[in-house]
């Protein structure tokens, strides 16, 4: 577990992902959490977000920054499950440049609910069993 992270996953930068000043905008930090986070319970949660019963809100998100970076560099992001509770998931996202700078580092947290419903559904199944892979 490399910084504490039981998972990585390699994001390429896109050319649109830098702003007027040269760096990656901030919006695109969360957009790779996002993305990150959603490919884990995607492949290994076994994730329907197009048809299953259940799917997960975001109902918080944060982001500090701590370096810059810009195209065409990629990140290493660091995935981890800080909380894992009966409907809800707290991950921990650390974002690095190839030499290891920290770039940002987050959080996110899912409420999983029924799809029709909204309310909250316990996390069950292959979905909690990818989760507690991620434990930090």
């Amino acid at each position: 577990m490399v910084n504490g992270y039981p998972h990585w996953q390699t994001v390429p930068l896109r050319w649109k992902d830098n702003d007027v000043y040269g760096h990656v905008n901030n919006v695109v930090h969360y957009s790779i959490m996002d993305t990150v986070i959603n490919t884990w319970l995607i492949e290994r949660g076994g994730l329907d977000f197009s048809s299953g019963d259940v799917i997960g809100l975001c109902v918080e998100s944060q982001c500090g920054y701590r370096a810059s970076v810009s195209f065409p560099e990629s990140l290493r992001v660091g995935l981890r499950v800080a909380h894992l509770g009966n409907s809800s998931v707290r991950y921990e996202v650390g974002m690095y440049t190839a030499d290891e700078t920290l770039v940002a580092e987050g959080h996110f947290v899912h409420v999983f609910v029924d799809r029709e419903t909204r309310r909250p559904v316990p996390v069950a199944g292959k979905l909690r069993e990818s989760l507690e892979e991620l434990r930090a």
